[in-house]
């Protein structure tokens, strides 16, 4: 599956870490416009001094880990398409443009099903989406997941657990999932 991600999923690091991660497991395609990678780095300026170079580094490697992922241009697409907040057009054009199967985001209520029926696409919500990755490539995900925790622990002053982790990552189904099985 081609999964677009939109901006409200990479900026996050942990959740970004795991949908990453899954993506380099090859569960999945990942794809991005530059405009959304753009939209990442001028959101982590707000963090303070010194982020957004750093988010920019971020982008960088992921153009050598993920060289495939940026999609062509599709300015020619953004006329003809429609969103309740048209600062989101650009998204759905660049899922078309990627042929993409699914934009991954946690904006639902701009994202509406039935206009993106219309162009092939639908939503898929990261959380969700995770957990049935979870569901399909226990191991894998599982990988992944030990390894953003093993980060976070290395990087925090505190020690996480898994599920307060992905809860704080806007990714609490998969963490309760994580925490209550042994895969």
């Amino acid at each position: 599956m081609r999964v677009l991600i939109d901006a409200c999923v990479l900026y996050p690091t942990v959740m970004r870490e795991v949908v990453l991660g899954c993506a380099r497991e090859g569960l999945f395609e990942a794809r991005w416009s530059a405009r959304i990678l753009e939209e990442w780095a001028r959101a982590t300026a707000k963090l303070g001094p010194g982020q957004e170079v750093i988010a920019r580094g971020e982008i960088a490697a992921l153009g050598a880990t993920f060289p495939d992922a940026i999609v062509p241009e599709y300015h020619g697409l953004q006329v003809r398409l429609w969103l309740p907040d048209p600062d989101d057009i650009h998204v759905l054009a660049a899922a078309v443009a990627g042929s993409c199967d699914a934009i991954m985001t946690v904006n639902a209520k701009d994202f509406p099903g039935n206009i993106l029926a219309e162009e092939g696409v639908f939503r898929v919500d990261p959380d969700a989406f995770l957990r049935g990755l979870l569901e399909e490539a226990p191991d894998q995900v599982r990988g992944v997941a030990d390894a953003v925790l093993a980060e976070a622990n290395r990087l925090s002053e505190g020690e996480w657990e898994m599920r307060a982790l992905m809860k704080k990552a806007r990714l609490p189904r998969l963490g309760k999932a994580l925490a209550t099985k042994s895969l």
